[in-house]
């Protein structure tokens, strides 16, 4: 049995992938900023579940929360950085401060959990980082330029990680979920509180449809965090996971139109060179 450590575990698919690991008989240090939303954890799982107080923006919550895992197990095996927060804006309606909030949570807090928990991964060995992505981080779309930003910028991480750490035994893989029936268009949701009317039919539509449609999504949090233990008990993982048929299509027209691009372009893309002696 492996030793977890799960950001974001309040709701959802963090929710769901803790519950998953325990009842698979995982030990797992369940965590959450505001520590009571798990409490139940350890009242259903016992000394297997240890709950923690953590905000991935917080360095000292993120060393105590490595070393609780170290003293009541002994290491961290599987690390999901699962912890985030959305944001609805057209790129002019961006806020500064709620932009560069947003890349604390999506995007640096990863990089500080990583960054806390390679040590003992690389002393031992092995182990098995899980940075949970999303479809935007492979498709971008008004109105969540800047959300899939740190998305974005989350892949480029994951893939030169996952060949930085593979020669010490570590795997990577980023899950990439598309539309999930969970609490991120509601409570994790931020948007913008400076629109522009210019976008109302544009981006302020998408916004509606997307809050709207909330409730309805087709994806299941629960079999999100099955296809998450099923790939971290694999000896040869993929780098990225897709989940959702939402996000397999997005992906394959997204590919098939840059494939189309790049033949169109490429006599242009070969004419920038010194001729050849």
């Amino acid at each position: 049995m492996a030793r977890w450590l799960i950001t974001g575990c309040s709701t959802g698919i963090g929710r769901e992938i803790a519950r998953a690991a325990l009842e698979a008989g995982h030990s797992v240090v369940v965590t959450a900023r505001r520590v009571e939303s798990v409490a139940d954890f350890t009242d259903e799982f016992g000394d297997r579940a240890v709950t923690v107080a953590l905000d991935v923006t917080d360095k000292e919550q993120i060393a105590a929360a490595v070393r609780t895992a170290t003293d009541a197990f002994g290491g961290i095996d599987v690390l999901v950085n699962n912890a985030g927060n959305g944001y609805l804006a057209a790129i002019e309606e961006g806020e500064d401060d709620q932009v560069r909030k947003l890349f604390d949570v999506n995007y640096f807090g990863v990089v500080d959990m990583i960054k806390a928990t390679l040590p003992g991964m690389r002393a031992r060995g092995a182990g098995h980082i899980v940075n949970i992505s999303s479809m935007t981080g492979l498709v971008a779309n008004p109105p969540n330029g800047y959300y899939s930003s740190t998305k974005f910028a989350l892949e480029a991480l994951t893939e030169a990680l996952a060949q930085e750490v593979k020669p010490f035994g570590i795997k990577v893989t980023a899950i990439e979920p598309g539309a999930f029936r969970t609490d991120w268009a509601a409570r994790s949701m931020w948007e913008s509180a400076t629109p522009i009317s210019d976008y109302d039919d544009t981006v302020g539509s998408r916004k509606t449809m997307i809050k709207e449609f909330a409730n309805h999504l087709p994806g299941d949090p629960r079999k999100a965090a099955d296809a998450v233990l099923m790939v971290t008990g694999l000896d040869d993982p993929p780098l990225r996971l897709l989940l959702g048929r939402d996000v397999l299509k997005a992906v394959r027209d997204k590919l098939a139109a840059f494939s189309a691009s790049i033949d169109e372009w490429a006599s242009v893309t070969k004419d920038v060179e010194f001729p050849r002696g």
